[in-house]
């Protein structure tokens, strides 16, 4: 019997409909310098389309195609196809997204074989199709210093980007919490930094993120439907001291004011079986206080109340 050979990086590519989206990340993945991969697609489309494609497609590299049936739903088609990896790393690559240029991989293989860590991820660069441009993020020494502090300083700001950028060991895991579509990935760094301790980042570009207006991030912008129950249940999920935390008594304040919440009641409406704490209460009644709507439009003025608010809180106030 041939054994089988276990890949150095495994391409989990969770699919979904756009042939040309997916056809350009095969394109870019046909072009790596590094080849010691497989390539992994999932698909959740409730057509042939993705299906169709790759049967027609003629790449240097064999393609691991599973059709779920039925359609499992972000992110659970991304746990889906990271179940089907047998390779040491696992390399998610959402089909909007593709890599930078042809040494992206490569680089990505370089830094898993020289550090210890288990959890890498790359700059990204924000490409924005409707506007017609781009935005290059990197974390700086100063934001790694934060998160290596804590991982809740990704409140502050997503520090890690989407989960394309990263490069996670393969640990024959379910990762993703499927319940989730909104913080899925916030929730997942967090527990992911809690558990391995580090982390390691390479200070690159390696890859491209499309951004367009039917991601689901883009849909859920202020919708009370789906950012009240995912933020409050991540809440929960960090426990008791979660709002002590400056990062995420600040997020919060946030969501309080820019989706204007008047009162506790009006979460539970949204949010059932998940505990409130009672400083949100007081949170929102200072917010009304100070005129939702202005505090939006300053946000000066917003941050000094939320610091004031914060420092009582702390003192036990």
């Amino acid at each position: 019997m041939t054994p089988v050979l276990t890949p150095h990086i495994s391409i989990c590519i969770p699919a979904y409909k756009n042939v040309t989206h997916l056809s350009r990340l095969l394109d870019s993945i046909r072009q790596q310098t590094f080849k010691d991969f497989e390539v992994i697609i999932t698909d959740d489309s409730p057509d042939s389309s993705i299906d169709d494609f790759i049967k027609q497609a003629n790449y240097p590299f064999e393609i691991r195609y599973f059709k779920n049936s039925p359609a499992a739903g972000s992110p659970e088609n991304w746990n889906i196809s990271i179940r089907h990896a047998i390779g040491k790393w696992i390399k998610i690559m959402h089909d909007d997204d593709w890599f930078s240029d042809e040494n992206s991989l490569n680089e990505f293989y370089t830094h898993s074989i020289n550090t210890q860590d288990t959890f890498i991820f790359s700059g990204f660069e924000n490409v924005y199709f409707e506007k017609g441009n781009s935005i290059i993020s990197k974390i700086s020494f100063l934001e790694k210093l934060m998160l290596k502090i804590t991982p809740l300083a990704i409140y502050r700001k997503n520090y890690i980007g989407h989960p394309s950028t990263t490069l996670i060991k393969n640990d024959r895991q379910n990762w993703f919490d499927k319940t989730l579509k909104w913080v899925v990935d916030i929730e997942f760094y967090i527990r992911l930094l809690r558990e391995k301790k580090s982390f390691h980042s390479i200070n690159k570009s390696l890859i491209c993120i499309g951004m367009g207006a039917e991601q689901i991030t883009q849909t859920a912008f202020y919708n009370k439907q789906i950012e009240l129950p995912e933020n409050f249940y991540l809440l929960n999920k960090l426990g008791k001291n979660g709002l002590k935390n400056i990062f995420v008594y600040d997020h919060f304040w946030r969501l309080m004011r820019n989706l204007d919440i008047k009162s506790v009641d009006e979460i539970k409406t949204y949010t059932i079986d998940i505990v409130i704490p009672k400083e949100i209460e007081t949170m929102i009644q200072k917010i009304q206080k100070s005129g939702a709507a202005h505090l939006k439009r300053n946000g000066a003025l917003s941050k000094i109340g939320m610091l004031m608010r914060y420092g009582m809180y702390r003192l036990g106030f």
